[in-house]
Formats: C-alpha cells, sequence, structure tokens
C-alpha cells in the first residue's frame, strides 16, 4: 500500500503542478491578449490618423490646384476679350463672343468661392473625425484628365451660332460674301 501512497503523491504532486503551469500560462493568454487589443487600437488610430492626413493633404492640394488654374484662366480671358474687341472691328458679331467670356469668367468668381468654402468645411470635418471621406488619390486623378460634358447644350459651351463649327448658315454666308477665302 506504501507504493500506491506514492503513486497518489506523485499524481498529485504532478497535478499540482500542471495546474500552476495552467495558470501561469492563462495569465499570460490573458496578458498577451490585453496587449493584442492595446497595438490593434493603437494600429487602428494610426491607420485613421494617417488616412485623415492623406485626405487633408489631398483636399489642400486641390485648392491649391483650384486657385492656380483660376488665377491663370483671368489673363487668358482677358486677352480673349481683348483679341475679340479687335475683330469685332471686322466681324460685329464678335462682341457676342466677348459677353459670353465674361459671363464664363464671372459664373466661374461665383463658384470658386464657395466651392473652396466648401472645401475647407469637408477639412475640418475630417480634422475632427467626424466624416471620413473617400478621396481618390490626385496620383491616380492626374492620370486621365477630366472630360468636359459631352452635353453640347450645356450652358457654358453654347457657342453663337455663327462661331458654330457645324453651322450651315456660316457656310452660306461664306459663298455668298465675294471677299471671303473660304472654299
Amino acid at each position: 500500500m506504501l507504493g500506491e501512497n506514492d503513486l497518489v503523491d506523485n499524481l498529485s504532486r504532478s497535478l499540482d503542478r500542471a495546474r500552476g503551469k495552467r495558470d501561469v500560462l492563462a495569465s499570460e493568454v490573458t496578458t498577451l491578449t490585453a496587449q493584442i487589443a492595446e497595438i490593434e487600437a493603437r494600429l487602428s488610430e494610426e491607420k485613421n490618423r494617417r488616412e485623415r492626413d492623406r485626405v487633408l493633404g489631398e483636399i489642400e492640394s486641390i485648392k491649391r490646384r483650384i486657385k492656380q488654374t483660376a488665377s491663370a484662366l483671368a489673363p487668358l480671358i482677358v486677352k480673349l476679350c481683348e483679341a475679340t474687341e479687335m475683330a469685332a472691328a471686322v466681324v460685329p458679331e464678335a462682341r457676342t463672343l466677348d459677353s459670353f467670356l465674361l459671363s464664363v469668367a464671372t459664373e466661374i468668381d461665383n463658384v470658386i468661392d464657395p466651392l473652396l468654402r466648401e472645401l475647407d468645411r469637408r477639412a475640418d470635418e475630417v480634422r475632427v473625425g467626424h466624416t471620413a471621406l473617400d478621396v481618390p488619390s490626385l496620383a491616380k486623378a492626374n492620370a486621365a484628365p477630366t472630360e468636359l460634358p459631352k452635353d453640347i447644350n450645356d450652358r457654358l459651351l453654347r457657342f453663337p451660332a455663327w462661331l458654330s463649327r457645324n453651322n450651315e448658315g456660316g457656310k452660306k454666308e461664306a459663298a455668298e460674301n465675294p471677299r471671303s477665302t473660304a472654299a
């Protein structure tokens, strides 16, 4: 019987050691699980911060591009208006193009400031984390040029009839005008 007690004592000690190891491992698993959760939270926070920074950078880049393009457009419109004024001496209808160019310039001025304010508002929302905008990367946007609307009847693309390339009336006038060099 003495041997049986030794076996029971050995098994009891082995069981106690195994339970002790299990408890240590369970504690370590709990600690590791907490550490993993903390690292995942920090990783998610860092990803969100970087995405916000990327979106803010894209918005700022868009604003810069709009401002630069608009400031480059104004002198071109002025030069076109000057050229149409000179053309109006020969073709009085050129004044129509001049007024069209001025209306385009006015329309552009009227929409750029509200657009820039809206971009600022969206950037503020991104900064405080209220909105996560999905702004495409400008590298992708620069790859494909923006296409003009295909609707020829669009208000800003409507040229006077005498300027239209497809104007049959212009061909008739050219044929009737003996000074015309059109063939």
